[in-house]
């Protein structure tokens, strides 16, 4: 599998509490930014999208 620790995207002002997210061609990768023990969590483009979409309404 594809390492990617240094491909993850992370947005938080001040260390903020957060989800940072890594982007492959057919899946989208996303973990706590604070708990990096937690498994990271694999999901199609699709399913992200509407995940976003609902989180933004």
């Amino acid at each position: 599998m594809h390492d990617l620790v240094g491909d993850f995207l992370t947005e938080q002002p001040d260390g903020a509490d957060g989800v940072e997210v890594a982007s492959c061609p057919h899946t989208v990768h996303s973990r706590d930014s604070k708990d990096l023990a937690v498994p990271i969590l694999a999901v199609s483009p699709a399913s992200w999208t509407s995940f976003v979409e609902l989180a933004a309404s």
